[in-house]
């Protein structure tokens, strides 16, 4: 198996560490998880896919 060495800020370890923990996974297995897509979005991030979706729903009903 190859192997992959990362460099991480203590902090954002600790943090993958606890949510690894939360979520019952080995960090291993939280690393994958978070590299497929699994991790969940942030807040900020659904606001703005929200916001996305509406101008491109308006913009669709103006046009028709």
């Amino acid at each position: 198996m190859p192997k992959l060495t990362l460099e991480l800020d203590l902090e954002l370890y600790r943090l993958l560490v606890q949510a690894s923990r939360t979520n019952g996974l080995s960090l291993e297995d939280e690393c994958l998880r978070r590299l497929e897509g699994g991790a969940r979005r942030s807040r900020y991030m659904e606001a703005l896919l929200a916001e996305l979706r509406a101008d491109d729903e308006q913009k669709r009903a103006e046009g028709s």
